[in-house]
């Protein structure tokens, strides 16, 4: 399931840090993405861990959230806590 946060909630996670991250195809997302997210797709998010600092939010989001639920689950047996699934991008295009 994924959480429903507002846009403040989320702007508040970014400015303490947070990670907003992408996890559709690279095309989808040169298709158009929130603004300061960064693109790991679902299927290389395994190999890019390193790359997502485990000590701030981390905050996904896909087109349904599904693809986001099976990385929040993935990144949270690898020990990260605070892990936010938002769902779909088009929930926050006017963020």
């Amino acid at each position: 399931m994924f959480e429903n946060l507002s846009c403040e909630e989320i702007k508040k996670l970014v400015e303490k840090g947070g990670q907003l991250i992408d996890v559709r195809s690279t095309m989808e997302f040169v298709q158009g993405a929130l603004c300061g997210a960064i693109n790991i797709p679902l299927d290389s998010i395994h190999h890019s861990t390193e790359s997502i600092d485990k000590n701030k939010p981390v905050i996904l989001y896909c087109r349904s959230g599904q693809r986001s639920g099976a990385a929040k689950q993935f990144l949270e047996t690898l020990g990260f806590s605070e892990v936010y699934n938002i769902g779909g991008y088009q929930n926050y295009i006017t963020c």
